[in-house]
C-alpha cells in the first residue's frame, strides 16, 4: 500500500506536490523517482535535494563542472538556466516575460553569471527597411538603434546575491552570416548596463571583455562605479580603451576596494599609463594589474615603476608587449631593490635588451621576495636570464611552507 501511494504521489506531483510530509526515507523514494522535466514553478523552491538537481543538469549538459557554481548542483542549474536564456534571447522576438518569470524561482540560487552571447533584434527585410525609414535620419542612427541588446537591468537587480557578472557583446558561430554590426555594443546598451550596475551592490567582480568598448563607454561604466561598496575585481579585457578611459579608471582606483584589474589588449599609451601609475602611488588595495598588449613605452613604464617605489600593496604586474626598453629596465632595478611587496613582473616581448637585462639582475640581487620574472622575447641575453632565474629559484624555495621545503642534505 506504501508503494502504490509513493507511485500515486510520483505521478500526480506536478499537481499535488506533495514532499515534506513525507518520511525520510519516503522521501528519498520520490525524490529519486521524479521526472527532471517537471516546471520549474513546481520544483525550484521546493526540492533542494541535490541529487535531484545532479539529474537535472547531467541530463541537460554533457560537461558538468559544479566547482565554478559554488559546488552546488543546483545553483549550477539555474546559473546555467538563465544564461542559455539570455544568451538565446532575440529584443523585440522573444517574450520578456520569458526571463522576468524566472527571477521568482532563481533569484535566491544565482550568485554569478556568465553570458558571452547577446543576440542582436532580427534585421528588417530591405523592403520594411524602405518604408520604415525617416528621411531625416542617417542610416548610422537607424544602424544605432536598431542594433540595441537585451537590458540587463530589470534582472540583475533583483538578484540579491549576484557576485560576478561576466559579459562579452557579441555572436558565437555566426558562420558566413557574418557581420561586424553582430558586434556592437551600443552607447545605449552602455549605458542600461552602468545604472544596472550601479544597484548591484553586492558585485564583487565584473568583466566585460570583447565588446569594444571604446573611452566613452569605459567612463560612462566607471562614472557609475565610482564609490561601489563591493566591487573587487574589474576585467576589461580585449576592448578599445584608450588614454582617456584610462585616466577614468585611475580615477577609480582610488574611489574603490578593487583588488585585480586587468586592462590588456587595449589601446593604452603613455598618457593613460601617467594616469594609472598616479593613481598607484597612493593606492592601497590593489593587488594585481595587467596591462599586456597596450603601448605603454618607456615613458608609461618609467612612470609605474616610480609608483612602484612608494606602493606597498602590488603582488603582481604583467607590462608583456608594451614597447619598453632599457630605460624602463633602469627604472625597475631600483624598484626591485626597494619594493617588498611584489611578487610576480612580467616584461615578456619587450625590448629590454642586454644592459637592461643586467641592470634588472643588479636590482634583483638582494631581492628575496620575487618569485615570478617573466623575460621571455625580451633580449637580455642567456647569461643574465640564467642568472635571475637562479636568484627567482632561491626565491621560490624560501616562499615554500618549511613543511614543503626539501630537507637538506646532511654529511653521512
Amino acid at each position: 500500500l506504501t508503494e502504490l501511494c509513493l507511485q500515486h504521489i510520483i505521478h500526480n506531483f506536478e499537481k499535488n506536490p506533495i514532499i515534506d510530509r513525507l518520511l525520510p526515507e519516503h522521501q528519498r523514494k520520490v525524490l529519486d523517482k521524479l521526472s527532471t522535466g517537471l516546471p520549474l514553478t513546481v520544483t525550484a523552491n521546493l526540492i533542494h535535494d541535490e541529487d535531484y538537481w545532479k539529474r537535472c543538469c547531467t541530463q541537460r549538459w554533457k560537461v558538468c563542472d559544479i566547482s565554478n557554481h559554488g559546488n552546488s548542483w543546483k545553483r549550477m542549474f539555474f546559473e546555467r538556466h538563465l544564461e542559455n536564456i539570455l544568451k538565446c534571447f532575440i529584443p523585440n522576438v522573444t517574450d520578456p516575460k520569458q526571463v522576468l518569470e524566472l527571477i521568482p524561482l532563481c533569484k535566491e540560487y544565482v550568485w554569478k553569471l556568465e553570458i558571452d552571447q547577446f543576440l542582436p533584434p532580427v534585421k528588417l527585410d530591405q523592403k520594411e527597411e524602405e518604408e520604415d525609414f525617416d528621411d531625416s535620419g542617417s542610416d548610422l542612427e537607424l544602424n544605432e538603434f536598431s542594433m540595441h541588446h537585451y537590458d540587463l537591468g530589470a534582472l540583475i537587480t533583483a538578484l540579491p546575491h549576484l557576485e560576478e557578472l561576466n559579459l562579452t557583446y557579441g555572436v558565437k558561430d555566426c558562420g558566413m552570416n557574418f557581420e561586424w554590426n553582430l558586434f556592437n555594443f551600443t552607447y545605449q546598451d552602455c549605458s542600461n548596463l552602468a545604472v544596472a550596475l550601479k544597484k548591484c551592490h553586492n558585485l564583487k567582480i565584473f568583466k566585460l571583455t570583447r565588446s569594444k568598448v571604446d573611452d566613452d563607454k569605459a567612463r560612462l561604466l566607471i562614472q557609475n562605479l565610482l564609490d561601489h561598496p563591493s566591487l573587487m575585481e574589474l576585467n576589461l579585457s580585449h576592448n578599445l580603451i584608450g588614454d582617456k578611459g584610462a585616466r577614468a579608471v585611475g580615477k577609480l582606483i582610488n574611489h574603490s576596494k578593487l583588488e585585480i584589474l586587468d586592462l590588456c589588449n587595449n589601446q593604452i599609451r603613455h598618457p593613460g599609463a601617467q594616469a594609472l601609475a598616479q593613481a598607484l602611488a597612493n593606492n592601497s588595495t590593489l593587488t594585481s594589474l595587467n596591462l599586456r598588449l597596450n603601448c605603454v613605452e618607456d615613458e608609461g613604464g618609467q612612470a609605474i615603476g616610480r609608483a612602484l617605489l612608494t606602493n606597498t600593496t602590488l603582488k603582481s604586474i604583467h607590462l608583456g608587449s608594451n614597447e619598453l626598453s632599457e630605460p624602463t629596465a633602469t627604472l625597475f632595478c631600483q624598484v626591485l631593490a626597494q619594493n617588498s611587496t611584489l611578487t610576480s613582473i612580467n616584461f615578456s616581448c619587450n625590448h629590454i635588451g642586454l644592459d637592461g637585462g643586467k641592470q634588472l639582475l643588479e636590482g634583483l640581487m638582494d631581492n628575496k621576495i620575487l618569485t615570478e620574472f617573466d623575460l621571455r622575447l625580451a633580449e637580455v641575453g642567456q647569461e643574465s636570464e640564467y642568472l635571475i632565474n637562479q636568484i627567482l629559484w632561491a626565491n621560490q624555495e624560501r616562499a615554500r611552507p618549511k613543511s614543503l621545503q626539501y630537507p637538506s642534505s646532511k654529511p653521512l
